[in-house]
Formats: C-alpha cells, sequence, structure tokens
C-alpha cells in the first residue's frame, strides 16, 4: 500500500490511525521504519507493507512505476 501525507503533521496522524486502528484489531507491525521528518516510512505487517511518504519522496521513489506490472488490488483516488 502507498500513500501520501502532505505534511509531517498528517503523515504523524496516518501512522497512528494505521497503527492503532489494526492493534484494536489485535494485528501489530513487524516494524516500522523512518520517521516522518525523513518523508517516508515504512510499515511492515508482514503479508502487507504500507509505505507512507511526503510528496517529494513518493514522486522521488516512484514505486508505482517500479510494481506496474504487478496487479491493482485496490485503488482509492
Amino acid at each position: 500500500m502507498i500513500t501520501t501525507g502532505t505534511t509531517e503533521r498528517q503523515l504523524n496522524a496516518l501512522i497512528d490511525a494505521l497503527v492503532e486502528g489494526l492493534h484494536d484489531e489485535g494485528v501489530q507491525p513487524l516494524r516500522i521504519e523512518g520517521s516522518p521528518e525523513s518523508g517516508w516510512v515504512l510499515v511492515d505487517y508482514g503479508d502487507v507493507i504500507v509505505h507512507l511518504f511526503a510528496p517529494e519522496r513518493r514522486s522521488y521513489y516512484r514505486l508505482e512505476q517500479l510494481w506496474s506490472g504487478a496487479r491493482v488490488v485496490v485503488r482509492i483516488a
């Protein structure tokens, strides 16, 4: 999953909502890498990896292009 937060504060809110929401369902991340300050946070749930980007980092790394051959499961616009 790839998503963008436009500010550091919004990235923090997205991370908190993700981790707390799944915690309430009994799901814990295996690992969290990066920080909102860096513009890229990766939350590893084993079968699902969540990338939370600042806009500049997302356009620099272009993960969608890297995975362009993969099947899209869900797209939310």
